[in-house]
């Protein structure tokens, strides 16, 4: 099993919680969840019985229709799964639990019972058919999972090293000099195109083949596909998500709903989009309308840009209808000589850093009075009373009019203004321009 920070955060919950909350862990499919859940029962308690609701039978999942006998319920599943409860003791995992919705309504008794410790994992958690009819349990303390993130990466190749040296240049604000920087660079290059699905770090790790590391990422994109035709027989959630590259190639101030899904505009499709979100393979970045540090209540619900929730997917989505071989993306994405139109990547994997240290996700376009240019800030970042301004460039310094543009009509709101790329650590004025592995530090 891989290092993952979430492990920490599970053993947090344990010791305040003392059982009075269940633990809801939700995220995509195959991010690691029921790996490191299970793992964590093994280490944490003296016993536990993992309920995986996709194998369980008719009969297990039947227990949690009548929940009157909470005795006969312990019993049945001590008997079944051949392990021993013991109160306060163990714990009992509900894997997959979104294929048992009366499990999921079970939480509020088992819990007010206080015997044993609850822990569920869910893909697709929110979505309507999963929680049609039920009630959902306010005893539920959720977190969500999401890909590994570039220190986990890191951890998984054996280097402890790199990360806490990155953050201590960071904090400095200390180039890393031209042999370091340069490394550094393709290392983070390699996470890029591996990306952070347990599986695909795995693959890596064994075979040293990127071409395995792509089909490993291609199966996970159709377990995806079928997923998006469960919830969505009419296939506009799979355009939408299949189209998450070439809208932002287009480099358009939104997601172009029309251009997709012929006949719709973007307020014809918020279910979908929604649908979209919480499957939790895609992260939304709304327009803020008025950039400050209020943004969550003035972001504009038809504008929005779309991203996937891991940079090794959307790279393989970029290319999936041409064989691995028919193109060289990975060699030049590695070596680092992507050519200026493929930049959306680096947009990408700044928009997962984001997500993952727990930012929504705003950006904001304006136009220029004096020039009667338009102009568009990548991220904004809210802190404290102000917010920070970040423009993300696949190529090395050159011009910024963007965000120059941005700071000085929102001068007064603005905390730091930061430029992530691909060269060294410099200052320009009032400008940051950070190498873009330290995006992780934001």
């Amino acid at each position: 099993m891989f290092k993952r920070k979430i492990y920490d955060s599970l053993l947090q919950w344990k010791n305040t919680s003392n059982g009075k909350t269940a633990l809801l862990i939700e995220g995509p499919r195959r991010v690691g969840k029921s790996t490191v859940v299970e793992e964590f029962a093994r280490n944490e308690y003296e016993s536990f019985i993992l309920v995986d609701f996709y194998t369980a039978s008719p009969e297990t999942k039947a227990l949690f229709d009548n929940l009157s006998d909470l005795n006969y319920i312990f019993l049945q599943l001590q008997l079944t799964y051949q392990v021993s409860l013991t109160e306060r003791k163990s714990c009992i995992v509900f894997d997959e639990v979104q294929l048992c919705p009366k499990a999921r309504q079970a939480i509020k008794a088992l819990v007010k019972d206080g015997r044993y410790d609850y822990i569920e994992t869910g893909s697709l958690i929110s979505i309507r058919k999963n929680v049609k009819d039920i009630l959902i349990p306010s005893e539920e303390k959720k977190l969500h999972m999401y890909p590994m993130d570039y220190e986990e990466f890191r951890w998984a190749l054996g280097d402890e090293v790199s990360i806490s040296m990155l953050k201590q240049l960071y904090e400095s604000k200390k180039p890393l000099g031209q042999v370091a920087f340069r490394k550094q660079m393709r290392d983070f290059r390699l996470y890029m195109i591996v990306g952070g699905m347990p599986q695909a770090v795995e693959s890596y790790i064994s075979t040293n083949d990127l071409r395995k590391v792509d089909d490993v990422k291609r199966d996970i994109l159709n377990l995806y596909e079928d997923d998006f035709r469960k919830i969505d027989p009419t296939g506009k959630i799979s355009a939408l998500f299949d189209a998450i590259p070439a809208q932002l190639m287009g480099n358009a101030s939104r997601y172009q709903v029309s251009s997709v899904l012929s006949g719709s505009r973007a307020g014809d499709i918020l279910e979908q989009i929604a649908e979209l979100k919480d499957s939790g393979t895609v992260l939304v970045a709304y327009h803020a309308n008025d950039p400050g540090p209020g943004m969550a209540q003035n972001k504009e619900l038809t504008k929005f840009k779309l991203f996937t929730a891991d940079i090794g997917l959307f790279i393989t989505l970029a290319f999936k209808d041409k064989d691995f071989t028919e193109n060289d993306i990975y060699s030049k994405l590695l070596s680092g000589k992507l050519q200026a139109n493929l930049g959306y990547i680096y947009e990408n994997v700044v928009a997962q850093i984001l997500a993952t240290n727990g930012h929504e996700l705003y950006y904001h376009t304006f136009l220029n009075n004096k020039s009667r240019h338009n102009y568009e800030v990548d991220f904004l970042l809210a802190e404290k009373n102000k917010i920070s301004a970040i423009e993300v460039k696949s190529s090395g310094y050159k011009s910024h009019p963007s965000i120059d543009a941005f700071s000085e009509k929102f001068s007064s709101r603005i905390m730091r203004e930061i430029l992530l790329y691909t060269k060294d650590y410099k200052k320009d004025a009032s400008l940051e321009c950070m190498p873009i592995m330290w995006a992780q530090f934001l």
